[in-house]
């Protein structure tokens, strides 16, 4: 058996390194990534590959929960987070604590050292080996290690996690120190200050185009800056065809009046 555990197919060594390569890459481009979209996706390739590792090596149970509840569950989470807030590359360099770079710095050398020194007990002692740990059963086995030897640091992991829910609840909760007004009041509000108070205009030019980034014109000919969001007007993205919506209308005008011209031609004909 201890043979066995020290000894590595071919196979096994070759899924190995390609994994750990892509599991290194999909790590660092999560910290080198300017999108946090971006950072979340290479954050959820490198769970599946260690969901991988935890299948190669008999931990079934393992492997499952972190497909199922880190890659589907968090991360999902993390990406929904992202879109519907909209955190950019400017809010993620914005340093809200002070110090915390040199925090982390530390952080991720302690890691580091405790990650070199895993790794060198694993090649200088001996181990029981997969098929002994799992002799009743992956999941029995498992339980019986959370819930007898690492029993104190498995309660301190769920503390540590309701706490970071605690904490991100008192931190994101915002106090309102009067009542909100009702659309009755809003309404009325507009009116004395004199805002829009229909609906606003659709986008698009006239019947011609009916996209979201193109102004929509005015009865005067000029376009209108309701129509378009006010997200696309500060990305750049808005098309201005306004002419060329103009030069169409006219050619469609000029088109109109030359067949109106022939039917009344064949009109006064036929009399």
């Amino acid at each position: 058996m201890n043979l066995a555990a020290t000894m590595t197919s071919t196979g096994e060594a070759v899924q190995f390194w390609i994994l750990a390569v892509v599991a290194v890459i999909g790590a660092l481009c999560t910290v080198w990534m300017k999108k946090a979209v971006h950072s979340a996706l290479c954050l959820a390739a490198t769970m599946i590959v260690l969901a991988v590792f935890y299948l190669v090596n008999g931990a079934y149970f393992l492997g499952v929960v972190q497909i199922v509840v880190y890659t589907g569950a968090i991360m999902m989470l993390f990406l929904f987070v992202v879109m519907l807030v909209g955190v950019t590359a400017a809010d993620s360099l914005k340093e809200t604590l002070k110090g915390q770079r040199w925090l982390a710095a530390i952080c991720g050398l302690g890691f580091g050292i405790l990650m070199i020194a895993g790794i060198g007990n694993a090649s200088i002692e001996t181990f029981n080996g997969i098929g002994r740990a799992n002799a009743g059963g992956n999941v029995e086995g498992l339980a019986a290690l959370l819930f007898s030897k690492y029993v104190f640091a498995f309660e301190l992991t769920g503390a540590l996690l309701i706490v970071a829910v605690v904490g991100a609840m008192v931190l994101t909760h915002r106090e309102r120190a009067e009542r909100a007004p009702s659309q009755r009041e809003q309404a009325e509000a507009r009116v004395r200050e004199g805002k829009q108070v229909p609906p606003l205009p659709a986008p698009g030019v006239y019947a011609r185009h009916n996209a979201v980034d193109i102004p929509g014109l005015l009865p005067d000919g000029t376009p209108s800056e309701l129509t378009v969001s006010q997200t696309l007007r500060a990305r750049g993205q808005i098309r201005d065809v306004s002419r060329q919506s103009l030069a169409e209308l006219a050619a469609l005008e000029q088109r109109a009046e030359e067949r109106l011209g022939r039917y009344e031609r064949s009109e006064e004909a036929s009399k």
